[in-house]
């Protein structure tokens, strides 16, 4: 049982239960007056495991599982025995840090509530992206787009959707979590800089 495996297996099993407990998910989401006005700053971490439904959960998996693994190997590269305790802390920490531009923006909002591990797992993609900037990420199993180009696609989206606020995803967590997986990387391992440089100054469209 590898790091990534057992929080995919903990946020699965807390997503699931909540389904049938709406008292439970309330206590775990991320509702911004709640955090400030009452001190419950564990909902910073908590909305991380909790899910709105099957498929909020499986693309969050499923992505967890692929971007996270790769990260655990390098970590397992770069720092031997302890790899797997610096995936957890980068993850949990991820899910904190992309979620505190959300509590900023919506702290007047008392029926504001955002969940699920999409901050988390986007520090990690874009993680994954720097090591591999040129393997391409496959949108919906079909469309393959090399990872530097669906990365700066994927922020402009997210910074695009966050201004407009159309819909209920919260863009600022995915927008804050790559930009957290970005710097830390870097700062763990600032080699990966030029790496990344290199990679792309060699890719060809043909």
């Amino acid at each position: 049982m590898t790091i990534t495996l057992a929080i995919i297996a903990i946020t699965t099993l807390i997503s699931i239960y909540g389904w049938n407990n709406p008292a439970f998910v309330d206590g775990m989401v991320l509702n911004p007056q709640k955090v400030l006005k009452r001190g419950q700053w564990y909902r910073l971490l908590t909305a991380g495991f909790v899910h709105a439904d099957f498929s909020h959960l499986l693309f969050n998996m499923i992505s967890l599982y692929f971007f996270g693994r790769l990260i655990e190997m390098v970590f397992g590269v770069l720092f031997g025995g302890e790899g797997p305790i610096y995936l957890l802390v980068f993850y949990l920490v991820a899910v904190i840090v992309s979620d505190i531009p959300t509590l900023i923006r919506y702290r007047n909002r008392s029926n504001y509530n955002s969940l699920g591990a999409s901050g988390g797992v986007s520090a990690l993609v874009f993680a994954a992206i720097l090591f591999q900037p040129t393997e391409k990420i496959y949108l919906y199993g079909a469309l393959g787009v090399p990872g530097f180009i669906y990365g700066a696609l994927y922020m402009a989206y997210s910074f695009y959707e966050s201004r407009r606020e159309g819909s209920n995803i919260n863009h600022d967590a995915h927008l804050y979590g790559a930009i957290f997986g970005i710097v830390v990387i870097v700062l763990l391992y600032p080699p990966v800089v030029p790496y990344f440089v290199e990679q792309i100054s060699n890719w060809r469209l043909f």
